[in-house]
């Protein structure tokens, strides 16, 4: 019967273009724990499903994707490299050798020079990590404590926003589940009243059918009684 009377007011209200009349009552119904009842609902998914078929492209009003927006020459490089099926170019060590001029150019100045730079190079390479690793010695204990304070306070606001969440949440089912017992209870009534109304009419169409038969019966005596009149006045009269 509630899906008779959700019928009638459905097919009564006006709805907007786009808009989709929800008629289900999640907090109020009763029986979707039935035997059979999610097979028929996944059959009605099953169905609906396969006689579908998109009109139109949903994604028309996005623009065009550009997916190579955010690629680095270094990305379309190794793309390029990926597409040609090379291997990967190994790492290269040459910056950390220090190596000695050959045999030929034993007595080759520049050669000599470049030496003692790339000797310099390296030292000083070198010397700048011995003072990053003291830097990190002295102050690197404060500054992960200063990071991690960061992490804990960032932890602490999102724990805050899923409390609101999880509490805007609640509202909206509280909501839904108020909106829904009170229009279960007003579906009840309007229930009670349509039974109500069906037995009455019911119940004065039984009448009208016996009146009618009382009518037919009382107008058949009726006839027998006026045809035993004229059979009494068509008979001769006896002296």
């Amino acid at each position: 019967l509630n899906v008779a009377v959700r019928g009638i007011f459905a097919d009564n209200i006006p709805l907007m273009a786009g808009e989709v009349l929800i008629d289900a009552l999640p907090y109020f119904d009763q029986g979707y724990d039935d035997p059979g009842v999610r097979e028929l609902a996944q059959a009605l998914v099953e169905e609906e499903t396969r006689r579908y078929r998109p009109t139109k492209n949903y994604l028309s009003y996005l623009p065009t994707p550009d997916y190579a927006a955010f690629e680095t020459e270094v990305m379309k490089s190794e793309f390029e490299r990926l597409e040609k099926r090379q291997p990967m170019e190994l790492l290269s060590m040459k910056r950390y050798e220090l190596p000695a001029p050959t045999s030929g150019q034993r007595n080759d100045i520049a050669a000599w020079t470049e030496c003692v730079e790339n000797s310099m190079a390296q030292l000083e390479h070198q010397g700048t990590r011995i003072e990053n690793l003291e830097l990190m010695s002295r102050y690197g204990s404060n500054a992960w404590k200063a990071h991690n304070n960061l992490l804990v306070k960032m932890v602490e606001k999102a724990q805050k926003e899923l409390v609101s969440l999880r509490k805007q949440i609640q509202e909206i089912n509280w909501q839904r589940k108020h909106g829904q017992m009170a229009a279960g209870n007003q579906l009840r009534e309007l229930e009670a009243s349509w039974v109500g109304l069906v037995s009455k009419n019911y119940e004065i169409e039984r009448a009208c059918l016996e009146l009618e038969a009382e009518i037919t019966q009382l107008r058949r005596q009726d006839q027998r009684v006026v045809r035993r009149d004229e059979d009494k006045e068509n008979q001769p009269m006896e002296y």
